[in-house]
């Protein structure tokens, strides 16, 4: 997918000049897709919500107080705070960071997870049938099993760029 501010990998390694196949080798590992820019949900908690938590606790303010200050469910307070380490241990920033980590985790493709699924497309594939028809033939052949279902830009990242090693392991 190549648009008009797109640049080859030999110019790229040109003008950074790395070792050879350096280049190369991080654009395969993103499968040739320009990774997602992390971005909050609008739903998590703040950096500044957090800090409000963290300091409610130590003044010994209860969880529906702080909770009713931050506008947010008793429970999200709750959640957070046992995710945390407990009333005695949070820390604001400790759980902001422990908030991006697992945000940015590696993710595996839903074909990667599911045998059943993978198995059902790599038989279309060996048939022929493009990514579109695969995914279009699921929908309608498992019309109430969710589980079933793929995109057919994921049959494309996962069977034929190769993305994150799942076909490799096949």
């Amino acid at each position: 997918m190549m648009d008009e501010e797109s640049e080859s990998v030999t110019d790229i390694g040109r003008a950074l000049q790395p070792t050879p196949g350096t280049i190369h080798a991080v654009v395969r590992r993103r499968g040739g897709v320009v990774p997602r820019q992390h971005c909050r949900r609008t739903s998590a908690l703040s950096v500044f919500e957090r800090e409000q938590i963290s300091q409610g606790l130590a003044a010994g303010v209860s969880v529906r107080s702080i909770a009713r200050e931050l506008m947010r469910a008793a429970s999200t307070i709750s959640r957070e705070i046992t995710r945390n380490g407990g009333r005695d241990a949070y820390r604001a920033q400790a759980a902001e960071e422990r908030s991006e980590r697992v945000a940015c985790r590696p993710k595996a493709y839903k074909l990667s997870r599911n045998t059943v699924l993978r198995d059902l497309v790599a038989t279309k594939l060996k048939e022929n049938w493009s990514p579109q028809q695969i995914s279009r033939w699921l929908v309608m052949t498992y019309p109430d099993d969710e589980s079933l279902r793929v995109s057919h830009e994921t049959i494309y990242l996962t069977f034929f760029v190769q993305a994150r090693g799942a076909r490799k392991r096949e």
